[in-house]
């Protein structure tokens, strides 16, 4: 580090310490030519990401924004403070390790956790989201866990994803649409030949106490719009 006084390009450290901040270290060193003493902060350099939002307006990338979402999927639910942290510092792994300094809220909730539908693109027939998503998260994370999880999903799980998730031993559920209207959606069509049963039915019949939230009509439409057209 070269002296401020003489210009002298050696010095030594006579004194390291955290500032109150604890984001730098104060370094207290001296000219090894003239003596005099000057101080150096060192900090670590960091990136800035910018998160792109659906209005494509940038904002800077919030840890706690993050957080805060994943605490209301866990409200209620006795999940330690503890795992909260390793779950966000495990997300926070895959965001920062992109190549890219920008990344889209929808991304983000992707890396979160989502899984689609793989029954017709990968040919497998109990491919519907639910149950692939349940099968991953059953490897990944103990029963005692997952039954303080929520699984969302845009439309109410068929009876396969409903015994899916509860032999995953899931907790909660949330949905937008019923299968009903789904059934509607999809009519006859033999890649998706929908059952009209409710999955409160299909866990009332068991012995577990999953909660069951939905539909709600506010975002049926939104849920709905997806499907339209598709199964045609």
């Amino acid at each position: 580090m070269r002296c401020p006084y003489c210009g002298f390009a050696e010095s030594k450290v006579i004194d390291s310490r955290p500032t109150e901040e604890s984001n730098s270290i104060r370094r207290r060193r001296m000219c090894e030519s003239c003596g005099k003493r000057f101080t150096t902060y060192e900090k670590v350099e960091t990136i800035p990401l910018s998160v792109i939002k659906k209005d494509q307006n940038r904002e800077p990338y919030s840890r706690s924004k993050v957080q805060d979402g994943i605490l209301r999927a866990c409200y209620k639910r006795p999940i330690p403070v503890e795992k909260i942290e390793e779950i966000m510092d495990s997300i926070e792994g895959e965001i920062f390790d992109r190549a890219d300094r920008e990344i889209s809220s929808n991304q983000i909730g992707e890396i979160v956790m989502e899984q689609p539908n793989v029954e017709i693109t990968e040919h497998i027939c109990t491919g519907h989201a639910e149950t692939t998503l349940a099968a991953r998260a059953s490897h990944k994370f103990t029963k005692d866990y997952l039954w303080n999880c929520t699984l969302y999903s845009t439309a109410e799980p068929c009876a396969m994803c409903s015994g899916a998730i509860y032999w995953a031993n899931i907790g909660r559920v949330v949905y937008g649409m019923t299968e009903k209207r789904l059934l509607e959606l999809t009519g006859s069509n033999e890649q998706n030949p929908t059952f009209s049963l409710p999955c409160r039915e299909v866990f009332a019949r068991g012995q577990k106490d999953i909660k069951v939230e939905g539909p709600f009509p506010e975002i049926e439409e939104e849920a709905a719009e997806v499907h339209k057209g598709y199964w045609d």
